[in-house]
């Protein structure tokens, strides 16, 4: 989680205001709010949530206490992963009835927030990954709402059990029908949001769900390999392609080039086998418009 340098513990240590102008305008620290900062080469910097974990470390301390991260920011805070969502607003909660706001970087929600519903991360009161998982559902757009909950599910911090009781303790609240939606569609088995984002735009273009992780043996009961997505009645396989796949196939001493070689020779066994009639592929700039790919897929 972020670490940001804060004026006031700065000035406690003998860093001058001066100090601190120099090294913004010298670009040895970036700003992420007034009073807190990022040193240059901390790695957060270059990434959005990492950032925005930075963020919510530098602002809570601001906040008198009983407030809990929630929403996108709890999700962050887990290590879900999140995007087409605003990154620059902290969310918390409060456990009142009103008293609801919203300021340029922070949206402090209300609502009932039971003790089990709490838990520290890294110091920090932050709502449960299940009552994470359907705060984003209820507010978050669908395809952000199905990659956290899928990572969710994955990564074994939740059941479906975790999930259905949540939404039952959360009925009546706005968006409970979305959470719902969102709950129903999740599925742990898709591995990373390229595949939660795909199977949300095979849904909305009408390509009938696909079997997800399926293993695929040849004659002899040798395993050949596990495919993203599966249509059986079509012999088709479906395969995500986002590079941060291969750097988790990466072996000691490889290159990412390399496992794309094995990728190939991998893909060739695959079409090898009497029951695969053809393998389609995409990326991530697919998803932007996933048309041209849903039509190479099966129909109902």
């Amino acid at each position: 989680m972020g670490r940001p340098l804060l004026r006031r513990d700065l000035l406690r240590r003998g860093v001058t205001d001066d100090d601190v102008r120099r090294a913004l305008r010298s670009r040895e620290w970036l700003p992420l709010r007034p009073g807190a900062y990022l040193d240059h080469d901390d790695p957060l910097w270059r990434d959005a949530a990492g950032r925005h974990g930075a963020l919510v470390a530098a602002t809570l301390p601001l906040l008198a206490p009983g407030a809990v991260v929630c929403g996108v920011s709890a999700a962050v805070r887990h290590g879900l992963p999140v995007g087409g969502v605003d990154l620059q607003v902290v969310h918390v909660v409060r456990d009142r009835t009103s008293g609801g706001r919203r300021s340029r970087r922070l949206q402090v929600h209300t609502g009932p927030v039971r003790a089990c519903d709490t838990v520290l991360v890294d110091g920090l009161a932050t709502t449960s990954v299940a009552r994470t998982v359907v705060d984003v559902a209820r507010s978050a757009p669908f395809d952000t709402a199905v990659t956290v909950a899928d990572a969710a599910l994955h990564r074994g911090l939740v059941t479906p059990a975790d999930l259905a009781g949540t939404l039952r303790t959360a009925a009546g609240r706005h968006g409970i029908g979305r959470a719902r939606a969102v709950v129903a569609f999740a599925d742990g088995r898709a591995d990373g949001p390229g595949e939660s984002r795909s199977r949300v735009l095979m849904d909305a273009l009408g390509v009938p769900a696909p079997v997800l992780q399926h293993r695929i043996d040849d004659a002899g009961g040798r395993h050949v390999g596990t495919v993203d997505f599966w249509w059986p009645e079509a012999g088709l396989v479906g395969e995500f392609d986002g590079m941060e796949k291969y750097g988790r196939w990466l072996r000691p001493g490889e290159t990412p080039g390399d496992a794309l070689r094995r990728e190939k020779v991998r893909e060739d066994a695959l079409r090898a086998q009497p029951c695969v009639r053809g393998v389609v592929r995409w990326t991530w700039p697919d998803l932007t418009d996933f048309a041209p790919v849903a039509a190479r897929l099966p129909r109902p």
